[in-house]
């Protein structure tokens, strides 16, 4: 028996995702910074304005005086209404599987972020940030055409990253950290044991190896119909739940080539992590038990995954064009092509391994903003970004990653009452490029074919302090 591949795509797809379906373009938050959301995080790396910095470029601490604190958190509320339809194979032929659109599959998350930023010594800064970098949450009814693909996907982290940096001269600082980053999954999806056992049978595997006519031992010995397949009559359910620590590093150059020019230079590395934890089955027809009793799988068992999660490579400018006004570039390199399979692994020998493709492609997020210093108490924020998706067609598309290519449009204010407290908002909307889907579900082949309708938006608040 391999029932491998179903519960590698179950994993598969919950951790190939970002913070709530908002992260079309992957599964990186890139949400914090709530100055940086006003614009759209353009100059990012080059803004060096508050303690967020500590994330986006390290270097920019040595811009920053007094020890200072940011407390801020984003409210993500993604939506991914479905539309389309599923088959038990590929059309024509196929069989419909009944079945509602799942609801609006985005789930609201929220993203708290913390950093402080200290001075240690002429020229130099200590900074810690607290943060979540990855992120998913998406949810679909019980019942819907797609639930033998998803039903429940929740990926949660937190990362801790002390950071230093230092002025190596008048024109120039350097930061560097390293990040220890906690992952967490939850997933969850239904099983069409009518469908998996019909699929074991024609393949020999409950009899040997020896080929028998259809329906010989599924009908025959455990009572399943070739009409139960996606019918939902012997539906299961499996979730998988697991966590690990994962060790990374991050480096910035800062670069001030003239007066009211700032140039900047970020990398973070991949952070790589194996996940272990359970799979915890749910059958409830006798049918279904029977077939996990013939072939001991679909029993409550180990399972573990390996992932690296992607590096960042960015470049930032921010130019003063005139009193009280500064425009902001930046752009972002992610390797996601990193993520090309992912190999599960199960405790359960009677389960071999599985191989998920995946064939992500690097991706590139453009973005382009402006700040208005009004006076000392008020700025002005807004920016525009392109985003573009890693997942390279329709049919590598789940609904657990429901994304595509992103545009931003962003703005934000901020209140300064005095030199020791800042306090910042900031509102951005995702225009997400409808997402086509024509995915197939591994262990029985049955197909969801249809798009999205996406958009994301984000509210932010975020409160500063020098001590």
């Amino acid at each position: 028996m391999n029932h491998r591949p179903l519960s590698a795509a179950i994993l598969a797809g919950a951790l190939a995702a970002g913070a709530g379906s908002a992260q079309g373009a992957g599964f990186a938050i890139i949400e914090q910074s709530v100055p940086g959301l006003g614009a759209a995080f353009a100059g990012a790396a080059a803004a060096a304005d508050d303690p967020s910095t500590v994330f986006f470029n390290p270097a920019g601490m040595t811009k920053l005086e007094g020890r200072r604190l940011s407390v801020g958190v984003h409210i993500i509320e993604p939506t991914a209404e479905f539309s389309g339809s599923a088959t038990t194979t590929p059309l024509p032929g196929g069989a419909p599987i009944p079945g509602g659109d799942g609801g609006d599959g985005g789930s609201t998350g929220v993203v708290p972020n913390f950093y402080y930023v200290t001075p240690i010594g002429e020229g130099w800064r200590f900074g810690l940030g607290i943060n979540a970098p990855f992120g998913l949450k998406t949810e679909y009814d019980d019942g819907w055409v797609g639930r033998y693909h998803a039903i429940e996907s929740e990926v949660r982290t937190v990362n801790i990253n002390p950071s230093l940096a230092f002025r190596a001269g008048d024109d120039l600082s350097v930061g560097f950290g390293v990040s220890a980053l906690w992952i967490d999954a939850t997933l969850s999806d239904v099983v069409d044991m009518a469908g998996v056992c019909f699929g074991l049978e024609a393949k020999g595997l409950l009899t040997g190896g020896v080929p028998v006519p259809p329906g010989t031992v599924c009908t025959g010995s455990l009572g399943f119909g070739l009409a139960d397949i996606g019918s939902g009559a012997h539906d299961g359910k499996v979730e998988v739940d697991g966590d690990d620590w994962g060790y990374g590093w991050n480096v910035g150059l800062l670069w001030q080539p003239g007066e009211g020019t700032r140039i900047g230079f970020a990398y973070r590395s991949k952070i790589s992590v194996d996940i272990s934890g359970d799979a915890d089955f749910t059958l409830t027809d006798a049918s279904s038990q029977a077939l996990a009793a013939a072939t001991g799988a679909f029993k409550d068992t180990g399972a573990k995954a390996s992932i690296d999660l992607p590096e960042t490579l960015s470049v930032s400018v921010a130019r003063e064009v005139a009193p009280g006004w500064e425009v902001l570039g930046d752009v972002t390199w992610t390797r996601w092509s990193r993520f090309d399979e992912l190999v599960i692994e199960f405790d359960n020998p009677v389960q071999n391994d599985s191989v998920q493709p995946e064939n992500w492609k690097n991706s590139y997020r453009v973005a382009l903003g402006a700040v208005h210093r009004v006076n000392a108490r008020w700025a002005y924020r807004f920016g525009i970004a392109y985003d573009q998706t890693p997942i390279p067609s329709a049919e590598a598309r789940t609904p657990r990653i429901p994304g595509n290519d992103r545009r931003w449009v962003a703005l934000g204010a901020s209140f300064t009452p005095s030199e020791r407290l800042a306090v910042h908002l900031a509102y951005a909307h995702l225009f997400v490029s409808d997402p086509p889907i024509a995915a197939t579900e591994v262990s029985t082949g049955h197909v969801l074919t249809g798009s999205f309708d996406a958009s994301v938006d984000i509210v932010s608040a975020q409160v500063n302090w020098l001590f």
